[in-house]
């Protein structure tokens, strides 16, 4: 099966300034806008806001 574009892989980074990132998939219908979710960063040692990098 060929990968989507409509479920495009996403670089979540970290706003903490620690430069540490996950990596996603997220539903463009359902979320066309830039995500943002609370994650741990392990290098702040702490639970953070992610922001989508582009």
């Amino acid at each position: 099966m060929a990968r989507s574009e409509l479920r495009p892989v996403v670089t979540l980074r970290s706003t903490a300034g620690t430069g540490f990132t996950y990596v996603t998939r997220k539903n463009r219908r359902n979320d066309p806008d830039r995500m943002a979710l609370r994650k741990f960063d392990p290098v702040a040692g702490r639970h953070v806001e992610f922001r989508e990098a582009r």
